[in-house]
């Protein structure tokens, strides 16, 4: 099939703020990779809006009226929706960070990543990759750091294995009968221990190590 051929991404846009919500859409206008199909002003209308369109991403704000983005992600998630939720905000305390990803989002953003950057971390999300930003990762690392640096349990062993096999989170968290938000912990741990900050590197990693062996990836 051609690129052109492709069918596009299907995007969501909330945000409680008109100018930050026409910026976004204006990124993607154009590129045939994505369509904008709605946008939303706060996580009520968030969960409306999906139901009708059917996005496949949904770049939620965090801090906004009526719902706000982590209920808003959470009832979204709850539901049989096939819509991954890209965290796009500017706060990235450990308060607002983990309460989002434990809810569900794919993914956490901050709103001066750059423009390339966004619109492949809006592609990683549908593909149903973790992303993090830099300095969100930063955080979470340090929020989950363990004493026993290098060092990976059976579980992290396990997990690592099928990411190397090309596993997303929920076909990890269906294969292990565990939630998604574990599956990311389970992955910040990863990263932390091979020091490392993202799946690709992880798997690399794990190759360097032994941790991984040729031929794991097509067992």
């Amino acid at each position: 099939m051609s690129e052109a051929a492709t069918t596009p991404l299907r995007v969501l846009i909330v945000d409680d703020h008109p100018v930050v919500r026409d910026g976004l859409r204006g990124l993607f206008a154009g590129d045939p990779e994505f369509e904008v199909v709605g946008d939303a002003a706060d996580g009520r209308e968030a969960i409306a809006r999906a139901e009708v369109y059917r996005p496949d991403v949904i770049l939620m704000d965090l801090r906004m009226p009526v719902m706000d983005g982590v209920a808003a992600t959470r009832e979204i998630c709850s539901r049989d929706l096939d819509a991954k939720v890209l965290i796009v905000t500017t706060y990235d305390t450990e308060s607002d960070v983990l309460p989002a990803i434990e809810a569900g989002a794919t993914g956490y953003v901050l709103k001066d990543t750059p423009r390339h950057e966004l619109r492949r971390a809006v592609k990683a999300a549908a593909a149903g990759e973790s992303v993090l930003s830099p300095p969100v990762a930063r955080r979470l690392l340090g929020q989950v750091r363990r004493p026993s640096q290098g060092t990976l349990s059976d579980r992290e062993l396990e997990i690592l294995l099928m990411v190397a096999r090309g596993s997303t989170n929920k076909r990890i968290a269906a294969g292990l009968f565990i939630s998604e938000a574990t599956v990311k912990t389970h992955l910040l741990h990863i990263y932390e221990k091979l020091e490392v900050n993202d799946r690709a590197a992880a798997v690399a990693a794990g190759y360097e190590r032994g941790l991984l062996h040729p031929g794991d990836a097509t067992s």
